[in-house]
């Protein structure tokens, strides 16, 4: 069957390969007959491997498990290899009268005692020895014995047939015939020659047929092989595939066209059967499928691993019953986890399996309990999918919601949900928990750090956490330690005694159904001299175990390291120290494994290897080349326990089970360049390099000159398919390219490849990403990387909002790299190019960036968190520990390792919201304080809480709740403030230390403690400042605040070095208040909101209304330090100093930090974009700044040392979202900071302020019409000022028509020949025409009064004098300036926030911040369409415009994002998160321009297929987030049908407009 095998090899494998790969599937062909000698072939113990193949592939694929090629060969009968002694005895009987057979049979087989029961074994042949005529004998005599014992019933017929069968009809059986399923997966060839009894008896005919060993026709077995045809035939006739060849001399000739269209046939058959089979498969699994299959599929692993692994357990009894006792005595109390820590191979993984079966017993039958053997299983590789799986596995235990997507694919998420989830289950009182973890040495192996963030050190009651971990030098446990410091912790396992060694000995050969003789024994104990390892007694047994009871053994090596070096040598002995070498060498240099498939796809491209292997013989075909199959079966058969199989990705992949073993492999095999090598040959099998019909050149010994062959390896592209990634590839390729030293490719194929980094984020997730580029980016000396790197850390924002997908990635990509696209060009160019060239073949509506216009890497972001918890009510740094402690509303306070961006700790136990936390003692302690009236004393080493006290207060208590802390180290107290009570605790005891009560009546509002002076200072509600001594308590006097009257305090802060207290009051008073007195510093315009003091008190922030005042100390107290102050477009609410006092970060309730230079005499550096939540917390520690807000659970570090740093890219800093765009986009307009009378003129190009503006007043809105050259800047006195933009001398001023009306909105008409101006009731419409050398203004031409109480929000006007109009309640109004006619239009739900109109001025669109827009008719005023766009973050409309040619609408909305609709139908084309508010759309030819708060000028073509893609749902990727469109021509036939109507991605429920009922007059003026 060689022509059929090659046929095969060439056209249908790889056609089907093709075919499995597109869903998900490895296709692997184990032909054990291929590529090797006819002797080896037919020799025992392949028929044995043969049959063991065939089980593994009925054990595990998918669809196809055999087929068989079937001719009119019956095939050798070989001599079974083992007969047992009772089996023996009945053909020894059958024997005797005949003394020469049975002199044969006892000169071939020799007796083995050490099986049990004893057998029989065929000696192998000796060195230059064959079998020949005799085995024919052998053979002859064995059926005639055997025949006769069947015969009178001494054995069974089962055992008769041994003797019988030929090796394909046993694969026959056991792959078709005696399994009730055998056809579902099977498939037999026939190959029927006619004529051939015809020319049976010529020369060439005897060669397709059964022969003696006098070269005579068989008879015997063509009847046998005939018997077995008529079988299948009868019982499965639907596997047959018959085909009938002419007879030829050649038997099967490519040459002969009926031939070729056989092998052609065959090749189709194959192909056409074997996807059916698979698909059918596939069908039946789709059926059955369940949500959590993954976690099911983990948790069985698992459990059978655990099975596996106690199968054998004896000893260590002591310390199971000691590990007994204490999971019960710690049941009902918080404990730390606890860690089995011992020398690899010691009985660790067994014991904790043997532990996990005995907690039922120890704890009740109701305890849950989770195993998990680390690095055996893809989910439990790596930190993320092993918390991924926990997290679910508890979820679904306890009955608790699952966690959602947004936790699971964010790894610092998921840790800290982790935690919160084993206090959960704590707090709710449920069944016991116990998580037992094996193996921490074999989780994250490329990325130990210092601590283990996700591993909770103390676990709640009722929850238990045992992990296991190596003693030696990996470090792991180091790092455990480090985070888990508690000594009482740590249970060291301990060899097995010598008797405890015997016994586990005999466990081995019992459960092995083996013994050993007397001597053998002696020889085995000889050779572990007080060894209780189990690891080193499971090799010596591996080695007895092959004993037979004849064997002189020689003896063992005494340690595992040796012994684990003569196991390599007897496998090199046996198989060559070539292939031992590079097999192992490549399954130990995989990043989490090989498949078999792929080892053998390797093993054909290692030309050392093949020629190895081809030494003797030349390979069967002149086309390909391949390794052959059988020669990796018989090692992995000799490599037995050694190898593990991991099931990764839905592929089984194999890896070496012990360390001891990866360590020899990589000392024997993998030093030097061997490494590289290895790597080199895995980087160009996963690079798909040689697939595909690409040949290799190679010069084998027996031809003598270069062949160029076809290796026929697995094609490697990065999709199989649309949905299909090829994952294998993702892992693996980037591990190797950099082990093998090819940097460069590794930067131009995976880091520098936007198609990878779109399949390894979109098929992986972000954080899959990220790991690339963290292992990557240490060892490639290339800025470039590291700009990339930094874009895709920028990312994930956008990837929690929308989750993964292409457009995604390549935006957030595009938008951020374009900055650096010219001067890093070999890499960051190269991306943009491939990101551009990926959106012009988009087939589905885009937005594309054409410039930067997203933060870009670099910048000041280090990192943006999201924690399980409310929102943010306290922070603090610990940076000694380099932790982040961050209190919640919820009462949880989360330690933050900030190297790792991970939750270490989460303290529970306060009940109430956390209002204050403080770190002492070098950053390893720390105090919070809450609502729930306690203070907690916490342990952030080990995580556990050390006291808890009560400060006295109530509930109900109407005093104001504890509101502060102050830790004096020096004299070790803690003092905490509530109402009228201070308190104070000793710092080491938490015992009670003083207390001291004030009036009830008038409580105090600021407290300080002096630590210089041991005094406290209290100032109440009335002004009353009170002196205490804060060692006694004792009463040192009281007296009123001076100059303060009717005043109450807001704020106080101590300033520990001058001795005092600054205290803000209600009406802007600062007063300077100590023991001698107090003294005005200044009064501020209004009530103080915040003070904050420089790290050494030199300098003082006070916070008013949108304003910070900064101050100077000096002899007397402070200064002021600048003459102007740090304004805020909204109200200011915290502020921090730099970590040299040359900057000050500010925060207001408008979500911005600005971050000022004290150097440059207030100079606003950056403004930066918080968590889209009031700025309520700004906390430095060293040079980084963590922010946060009390409404949200995200919080954000940034680090201050950029402002440092040259930028690529100065945003324009405009905090007010007026700005005006001019010149396409070059020329920026918008009010300037600390002066709004002032308008900045800012160079988008040069990334500086060009000009300056005098507008004399506030500056209200800003308008720029492009074609005559204007800026109109509209005040808040009422007056417009218009700038020529060319000549900026000649200003033209519209007065306005009442005295101090501010301006509302202005608007320019689409052609600039009208301007219509908006104040609150009255809109002005003026003419705006070319004149020399400056437009003219004329007018205003009309003025008209709404006469409504509310006010105008915006408006647009028409070139015909009509003007649309929105309100602040959302009212909405057409008005005919010509004929003075009022049209109202239905109005919106809230406020409308824009109003714009089409190019032709047939349509309008308005929107409102209820997240309604509305698509207006203006010829009918009546609106077309109603579309909402809705999401868990959508606020509504911001601004919007019509594109050039009015077929779209381009949004841009409040949750920081920009949506396009269709104006034609409504329909919504796309989404885009740009991370900014947008402050105005203008449309350009392509697309539109759109200034954010940023500071960047969006550039963005939208590209709108003209074929759409109608199944395109633009919100398939975001989570909660739907969108409707109600169409008014629909809504009528609806109606008129008498049937509702809505479309969209979700039916409209309650979002009809409601009706505007309200009459209006205008009145001319």
């Amino acid at each position: 069957m060689d022509a059929e095998r090659e046929a095969l090899q060439s056209s249908a494998y790889p056609e089907v390969q093709s075919f499995c790969q597109k869903h998900g599937l490895m296709f692997e062909v184990v032909d054990l007959r291929w590529g090797v000698r006819s002797s080896e072939a037919t020799e025992h113990m392949t028929k044995e491997l043969c049959l063991e193949e065939l089980s593994r592939c009925q054990r595990t694929s998918i669809g196809p498990a055999f087929v068989a090629l079937l001719g009119n060969l019956y095939g050798p009968c070989p001599v079974p290899r083992m007969i047992e002694e009772k089996e023996w005895e009945a053909l020894r009987a059958q024997l005797t009268a005949r003394p020469g057979d049975l002199e044969l049979v006892a000169r071939h087989f020799q007796k083995d005692k050490n099986a049990i029961p004893p057998t029989y074994i065929l000696r192998a042949p000796g060195t230059g020895e064959t079998r020949g005529p005799e085995e024919a004998t052998l053979t002859s005599v064995l059926r005639s014995g055997a025949q006769e014992a069947w015969r009178l019933g001494l054995i069974s017929q089962q055992q008769w047939h041994r003797y019988h069968q030929s090796v394909i009809e046993c694969e026959m059986e056991r792959g078709l015939l005696s399994t009730e399923n055998g056809a579902q997966g099977a498939t037999v060839f026939l190959r029927e020659i006619q004529d051939l009894n015809k020319h049976i008896l010529d020369d060439c005919s005897l060669r397709r047929v059964d022969r003696l060993p006098d070269g005579c026709l068989d008879t015997d077995a063509q009847n046998l092989l005939g018997s077995l045809k008529g079988r299948i035939a009868d019982r499965h006739p639907e596997v047959i595939k018959t085909h009938h060849l002419p007879w030829s001399r050649d038997l099967v000739n490519p040459k002969s066209k009926a031939h070729t269209r056989y092998l052609k046939d065959l090749s189709e058959q194959f192909v056409t059967r074997v996807n059916h089979q698979v698909l059918e498969r596939l069908r039946e699994l789709e059926s059955a499928g369940q949500d959590l299959a993954w976690l099911y599929q983990e948790i069985r692993h698992h459990l059978w691993q655990s099975a596996e692994a106690t199968r054998t357990f004896c000893g260590h009894q002591d310390i199971m019953a000691q590990l007994g006792q204490r999971l019960r005595q710690d049941d009902g109390r918080p404990h730390s986890s606890l860690v089995i820590f011992g020398p690899p191979g010691i009985g660790k993984t067994s014991l904790v399996c043997k532990l996990a079966e005995q907690v039922p017993g120890l704890l009740g039958h109701k305890t849950v309990t989770v195993l998990r053997l680390l690095g055996t299983s893809q989910m439990s590789l790596g930190a993320r999918g092993l918390l991924r799986s926990l997290c679910s596995q508890l979820c679904l235990a306890y009955g608790l919601p699952l966690p959602p997507a947004q936790v699971l694919d964010t790894h610092s998420r998921v840790g800290h949900f982790f935690h919160v989830l084993l206090h959960t289950v704590s707090s709710r009182n449920f069944e016991s928990l116990v998580v037992l973890l094996d193996s921490v040495d074999d989780l994250d192996l490329e990325c130990h750090s210092q601590r283990v963030p996700w591993l909770p050190v103390m676990c709640p009651p009722q929850v238990h956490l045992i992990l296991t971990a190596c003693s030696g030098p990996s470090g792991v446990l180091d790092a455990v330690r480090q985070t888990l410091r508690d000594p009482d912790a740590y249970w060291e396992l301990k060899p097995l005694s010598g008797k405890q060694a015997q016994e586990m000995i005999q466990l081995l050969l019992v459960a092995g159904r083996r013994t050993l003789s007397p001597v053998q024994r002696d020889v085995l104990w000889a050779s572990l001299p007080e060894c209780g390892h189990p690891g080193r007694l499971r090799l010596a047994f591996e080695e007895a175990r092959k004993w037979a009871s004849f064997t002189v053994p020689a003896p063992l090596a005494t340690t595992a390291e040796e012994a684990t070096h003569q196991l390599c040598a007897r496998l090199e002995q046996t198989h060559g120290q070539l292939l031992v070498a590079h097999v192992l060498g490549y399954i130990v240099s995989s990043r989490y494994g090989l498949s078999e498939a792929e080892l053998k796809d390797v093993l054909s491209l290692d030309d050392e290897v093949l020629q190895a292997v081809y030494q003797d013989w030349t390979p069967p075909s002149k086309e390909l080349l391949r390794f052959p199959p059988l020669l990796w079966v018989r090692l992995r058969r000799d490599l037995g326990p050694c190898l593990a199989r991991r099931p990764v990705e839905g592929f089984t992949l194999l890896a070496v089970a012990h360390r001891q073993l990866a360590e020899v492999v990589r000392v024997r095999y993998l030093s030097g360049p061997e490494r590289a090598k290895r790597h080199g040959v895995l980087a160009d099998f996963f690079s798909g390099a040689w697939s595909q019909g690409t040949k290799k050149l190679i010069t084998l010994p027996l031809v003598g000159r270069p062949l160029n062959l076809d290796r026929k390896v697995a094609p490697q592209p990065l999709w199989f398919s649309d949905t299909v990634a090829n994952v294998r590839k993702l892992q693996e390729l980037p591990f190797h390219l950099l082990h093998s030293g090819r940097t460069e490719e590794l930067k131009q194929e995976v880091l520098g490849s936007m198609s990878w980094i779109s399949c390894r984020g979109v098929s992986g997730g972000i954080e899959a990403l990220l790991d690339d580029f963290e292992l990557c980016a240490p060892h490639v000396d290339s800025p470039e990387v590291g700009l990339v790197r930094g874009a895709l850390q920028l990312c994930r924002p956008a990837v929690e909002l929308r989750g993964v997908e292409r457009s995604l990635l390549y935006t957030e990509l595009l938008a951020r790299l374009l900055f650096f696209a010219t001067s890093h060009p070999a890499l960051v160019g190269q991306l943009c190019q491939q990101a551009q060239s990926w959106f012009r073949a988009c087939p589905h509506p885009v937005l594309v960036p054409l410039a930067g216009f997203l933060q870009p890497p670099g910048g000041p972001l280090r990192a943006t968190l999201t924690g399980c918890h409310k929102g943010v009510t306290a922070l603090a740094w610990s940076l000694e520990e380099k932790l982040l402690l961050v209190g919640t509303h919820d009462g949880m306070v989360a330690v933050w390792d900030m190297e790792e961006q991970q939750v270490l700790h989460t303290l529970m136990g306060h009940t109430g919201k956390v209002t204050c936390v403080k770190v002492y003692a070098k950053g390893t302690q720390a105090i919070s304080a809450s609502r729930d009236h306690t203070l907690r004393f916490w342990n952030l080493l080990s995580g556990q809480e050390k006291f808890s006290t009560w400060d006295g207060g109530s509930a109900s208590s109407a005093d104001p709740q504890l509101c502060s802390l102050h830790v004096d180290e020096a004299n070790r107290a803690v003092y905490s403030v509530s109402g009228s009570k201070v308190n104070a605790w000793d710092l080491d005891t938490a015992e009670p230390a003083l207390r001291v009560l004030g009036d009830a009546s008038d409580p105090w509002v600021c407290v300080a403690v002096l630590e210089l002076e041991s005094r406290l200072l209290t100032v109440s509600k009335a002004g009353v400042v009170t002196l205490w001594n804060s060692a006694t308590g004792t009463l040192q006097g009281k007296r009123h605040v001076s100059g303060i009257k009717e005043e109450t305090p807001t704020c106080a802060i101590s300033v520990q070095k001058q001795g005092r207290m600054v205290t803000g009051f209600s009406s802007g008073s600062i007063s300077l208040i100590s023991s001698e007195g107090d003294r005005l510093l200044e009064k501020l315009p209004e009530a103080v909101g915040f003070l904050a003091v420089s790290e050494d008190e030199s300098l003082l922030a006070a916070g008013f209304g949108t304003s910070v005042r900064v101050y100077l100390a000096d002899s007397q107290g402070f200064h002021r330090f600048m003459a102007t102050d740090l304004a805020h477009e909204d109200v200011v609410e915290t502020a921090v100093f730099g970590p040299e006092n040359n900057l000050i970060l500010t925060g207001s309730r408008d979500a911005l930090i600005q971050v000022w230079s004290l150097s440059e005499q207030g100079t606003l550096l950056d403004v930066l974009e918080g968590v889209g939540a009031p700025m309520s917390l700004l906390v430095r520690g060293g040079t980084l700044v963590a922010s946060a807000s009390q409404q949200s659970s995200t919080f954000k570090v940034w680090d201050v040392t950029y402002a440092q740093r040259p930028r690529t890219s100065a945003p324009f800093l405009d905090r007010t979202g007026l700005t005006a765009v001019s010149h396409n986009g070059s020329y920026i307009y918008f009010p300037k900071i600390g002066d709004k009378n002032k308008v900045t003129i800012w160079d988008l190009a040069e990334g500086e302020e060009q000009d300056c503006l005098d507008t004399s007043n506030e500056v209200r809105c800003l308008e720029v019409a492009e074609q005559t050259k204007l800026l109109f800047a509209g005040l808040v006195s009422g007056t417009v000022l218009v700038f020529p933009l060319e000549s900026r001398q000649d200003v033209i001023c519209i007065p306005p028509p009442e005295a101090r009306k501010a301006i509302n909105c202005m608007s320019l008409s689409k052609s600039e020949d009208h301007l219509a101006i908006a104040y609150d009731n009255i809109v002005l419409v003026l003419d705006v025409s070319p004149g020399d050398p400056c437009p003219v203004i004329n007018g205003p031409i009309y003025t008209f009064y709404t006469q409504l109480p509310e006010t105008i929000a915006s408006v647009a006007v028409l070139a015909d004098y009509r003007v649309v109009y929105g309100m602040t309640n959302g009212d909405l109004f057409l008005y005919e300036c010509v004929n003075s006619k009022v049209f109202p239009l239905e109005a919106h739900r809230s406020k409308v926030t824009c109003v714009e109109v089409s190019h032709k001025e047939q349509l309008a669109v308005s929107g409102s911040e209820d997240a309604l827009l509305c698509l207006w008719d203006l010829q009918v005023c009546k609106w077309k369409f109603q579309m909402t766009y809705t999401s868990s973050y959508c606020q509504g409309a911001q601004c919007a415009c019509f594109s050039q040619c009015d077929k779209f609408v381009y949004v841009g909305l409040k949750d920081r994002s920009v949506t396009v609709w269709s104006a034609l139908d409504g329909t919504l084309l796309t989404v885009q998160f740009v991370h900014a508010l947008i402050n105005r759309i203008i449309p350009t030819s392509n697309g539109f321009l759109a200034p954010t708060r940023h500071g960047y000028v969006l550039r963005e073509r939208f590209q709108c297929p003209s074929a759409r893609v109608s199944q395109q749902e633009p919100l398939k990727s975001f989570k909660k987030a739907v969108w409707m469109v109600k169409s008014r021509q629909r809504e009528d036939l609806a109606m008129a049908a008498g049937a509702p109507q809505a479309s969209g991605s979700q039916m409209a429920q309650g979002l009809a407009s409601k009706p505007n009922k309200r009459s209006q007059v205008c009145l001319i003026v």
